[in-house]
């Protein structure tokens, strides 16, 4: 038995005591040829990698109402653990890289279930925040997804040098992040001056999901986008709050 949307599923007798599975729909009846799930296979015994968070629910339905920018993109989620996101953004015709601490190898071969399960193909690359290697070098992604990744402040340096990295190897390219404030806000203040980022607030993740998914959904989290201080923007107002242009960059 599965669950729908995040609610935790009967146990699978082939798995582990303590996992789940959860099945998380896109598109409504009107969406035609484009409805599609994605099942979730979650540890309850694992720390933080292996469970669903709101956060990646809701940057996953992002994904999905914004499809059209993600087919044909090049994108790399960062602390992927179960890659709602990325998987959704693998879905919807993106090239897709799943990245998740190279240290921590049970994260990485469960990523790889996922994909297996849900039948997408991804490339999963092991990648330490704040370090990197020859793969590391080889990333230029169109957009960078990163699901509730400020979480605990002794990693937020390490992830902006990672973030400045993958931003400065495609100068056009954009860190989409939910977030949900856990009063880090004046170190990341910091650290964006320090590594060469600014921010747009883009939306109240709350704002655009459907009313079925948010029933199950505890606090708050909003849309970020993260760009390189040395590219200009343009921000417009729409339906979606604000919309971000990208028009030139000056990288010598």
């Amino acid at each position: 038995m599965e669950a729908n949307d995040g609610e935790p599923a009967a146990k699978s007798p082939a798995e582990e005591e303590m996992t789940t599975l959860s099945r998380h729909h896109f598109g409504s009846s009107e969406d035609t040829g484009d409805v599609f799930s994605v099942t979730i296979i979650e540890n309850m015994k694992e720390e933080y990698g292996l469970f669903v968070w709101p956060c990646s629910i809701i940057l996953a339905e992002y994904v999905w109402q914004q499809r059209s920018r993600f087919t044909g993109a090049s994108v790399v989620e960062l602390g992927a653990g179960t890659s709602l996101p990325g998987l959704v953004a693998a879905k919807v015709g993106a090239d897709v890289t799943l990245t998740d601490d190279s240290n921590r190898s049970e994260v990485l071969t469960h990523m790889r279930r996922q994909c297996d399960l849900n039948d997408i193909k991804c490339k999963i690359h092991g990648l330490p925040w704040g370090g990197w290697d020859t793969q590391t070098f080889c990333l230029c992604p169109n957009i960078i997804l990163g699901a509730d990744v400020l979480y605990d402040s002794c990693a937020f340096d390490d992830l902006f040098a990672t973030v400045a990295f993958l931003l400065q190897s495609c100068p056009s390219s954009v860190f989409i992040t939910t977030y949900h404030n856990r009063s880090g806000h004046h170190l990341i203040g910091f650290l964006m001056v320090k590594w060469g980022l600014k921010c747009v607030k883009l939306l109240d993740g709350f704002s655009f999901m459907p009313s079925y998914k948010t029933s199950s959904l505890s606090g708050s989290a909003d849309i970020f986008y993260f760009f390189h201080s040395k590219v200009k923007i343009s921000v417009h107002e729409t339906c979606w709050g604000k919309e971000l242009q990208l028009l030139s960059s000056h990288y010598h």
